[in-house]
């Protein structure tokens, strides 16, 4: 048994067990593939397919070899650009939600690469759930995010507190600060971020958790559109604190509260638990654990 065969028998499972696409996508005849399989099951000594006509059923074997080799093929490929990378001092792979790459993540990076110039860093900002798919894919060794983990064979460790506030545009008739209803908060125009976000997810957990949902007129992955949004009159958002204090003490929108209702979370570092993490992936993550206490905590001016 060889890396080969598992990643013939991973690739076969990953195209629905069909065996032209198989070896379409390696470059193989058919007849190779098979030949691969029945030595894995010669191998192991038991069927990982059952071969009904012309079709093939993964067994409950094949299932338990598919999770294990999953595992130790995602080994295999870190061990592979970790080494092939060697030469560089290493390589960083790290993701971030959209939140914390604007705002958090610059000044984190900055900071380390300070302390290891020798170590590159290689950065992808998108929603949470996509970041989950590249940690799942060993595309990223890490990731930064605001929201909740949704994959159980992941670790996630809690390193910073943040806010969502609820805000309307500075013309409105509210007061900064002003307490409204619960039941006038949901006669409004929603402006909120889009499905997969840290903070959509967020907004969505606390007022299901009230008892509500609600359908917003407006959807963005940009914080400042949803912003230009809501100083424009057409509706109300709820954003992170620290992305739009600018707007906020420039009186171009103004925070209100919600009685029983708080949009608070904790920001998230998370990576699959079978990773190896090395001593440069542990050192970003103390330094993102300790950035509060050891430096300024960045205000992010934005473009308002």
């Amino acid at each position: 048994m060889t890396i080969r065969h598992l990643k013939i028998f991973l690739t076969l499972c990953s195209n629905h067990l069909n065996m032209t696409k198989t070896a379409k996508v390696l470059h193989m005849t058919q007849p190779a593939i098979s030949v691969a399989i029945k030595e894995l099951e010669r191998y192991y000594g038991t069927v990982l397919f059952d071969r009904i006509g012309h079709r093939l059923k993964i067994t409950q074997a094949g299932l338990q070899l598919k999770e294990y080799a999953s595992h130790i093929l995602s080994l295999y490929d870190d061990m592979e650009k970790s080494m092939y990378h060697w030469d560089a001092s290493g390589l960083l792979r790290i993701g971030a939600s959209i939140t914390i790459g604007s705002q958090f993540l610059p000044y984190y990076i900055k900071t380390f690469t300070k302390q290891n110039p020798s170590t590159k860093v290689k950065v992808l900002v998108s929603s949470s759930d996509q970041l989950e798919n590249k940690i799942a894919d060993n595309e990223l060794d890490f990731a930064l995010i605001e929201g909740y983990v949704h994959h159980s064979e992941f670790i996630a460790k809690p390193y910073m507190e943040d806010e969502l506030i609820v805000i309307a545009p500075g013309d409105s008739p509210y007061k900064p600060g002003q307490e409204i209803s619960i039941q006038e908060f949901r006669q409004q125009k929603f402006l909120l971020r889009e499905h997969g976000s840290g903070t959509r997810e967020t907004f969505d957990n606390v007022i299901h958790a009230a008892g509500f949902s609600i359908e917003p007129i407006w959807e963005a992955m940009s914080t400042t559109a949803l912003v230009n949004a809501v100083i424009n009159g057409l509706g109300i958002s709820v954003l992170p604190y620290r992305m739009i204090i600018n707007p906020i003490q420039r009186g171009l929108i103004i925070p209100i509260q919600v009685q029983g209702l708080e949009f608070k979370r904790k920001f998230q570092i998370i990576y699959h638990k079978d990773k190896f993490m090395t001593s440069s992936a542990l050192s970003f993550i103390q330094l993102c654990r300790d950035y509060e206490t050891n430096y300024p905590l960045p205000v992010y001016n934005g473009l308002y």
